[in-house]
């Protein structure tokens, strides 16, 4: 267990909980937590005994409200520097073939969206509300977008930008932005079943799968057939391949070894 004090990192059985701490701020981004986040999922990509990766925020009024606008100095960058701190987290999770999961416990607003698109799945309390509000601080959700747009119809994601007004759980349940809505009480419970869902399967299928999803996604069709083909042949050899069929066969539980 990490006692960083901005951003909990701790083990529970096979997925690792990351918890930002700044429920003072609602749970706002600032550099010490990027620089967390970016590390703890490297590490978590890395290391196979990680089945999966929950993110979420301290308390129950907000997931993430996006940068640290008291601060002052959240769109100041250094403009020297060709990469960006967020841009980098988003990059690292795009790298990561570990399955991450959001749990929503509240607002996700701003940049707290972009965390939220980041992740592969997405389980959100009913009283979590969603919004890209950058509109009315004379900005906009520029790099959200590069992680946001494929996950949302474009009228709900021009809707969202342009009026930089919030919608609901239930709302954001309906255009595909997360999987579960739950109640608060039952969000714990709701996340825990969704791990379940994953950890009996296959460690290996999920890492290459993982891998395959994210690569494919950007290319057009004859791109992502002929990068298929490569890759189904290269599931076939794994350890995790052979189990997984002779136990069907075998009418038994696989044995995984993650290989």
């Amino acid at each position: 267990m990490s006692t960083d004090p901005e951003l909990l990192i701790e083990r529970r059985g096979q997925a690792l909980w990351l918890t930002i701490q700044r429920e003072d701020r609602r749970n706002a981004i600032n550099a010490a937590v990027l620089e967390a986040l970016t590390a703890a999922l490297a590490d978590a990509s890395r290391d196979t005994s990680v089945r999966a990766v929950v993110l979420t925020g301290t308390g129950t009024r907000a997931f993430c409200a996006g940068a640290d606008l008291q601060t002052g100095q959240s769109f100041r960058f250094d403009y020297s520097q060709p990469h960006q701190a967020l841009a980098d987290l988003f990059r690292q999770a795009r790298r990561c073939t570990v399955p991450l999961i959001a749990r929503v416990n509240g607002a996700c607003m701003a940049g707290g969206m972009g965390l939220l698109a980041m992740c592969d799945l997405a389980v959100a309390s009913r009283s979590a509300t969603f919004g890209l509000p950058e509109v009315k601080v004379g900005v906009f959700p520029a790099q959200v977008l590069a992680v946001l747009q494929h996950q949302l119809p474009r009228r709900v994601l021009n809707e969202l930008c342009l009026t930089g007004e919030p919608m609901s759980a239930d709302r954001a349940l309906a255009a595909g932005l997360v999987n579960e809505v739950a109640e608060p009480e039952a969000l714990d419970g709701a996340v825990h079943a969704l791990l379940v869902r994953l950890l009996d399967k296959s460690p290996s299928a999920i890492r290459r799968g993982l891998y395959t999803l994210k690569q494919v996604e950007s290319l057009g069709f004859e791109q992502a057939m002929a990068f298929t083909e490569s890759q189904i042949g290269l599931f076939a050899l794994t350890e995790d391949a052979q189990e997984g069929q002779a136990a069907f066969r075998e009418k038994r539980t696989p044995n995984w070894t993650g290989r």
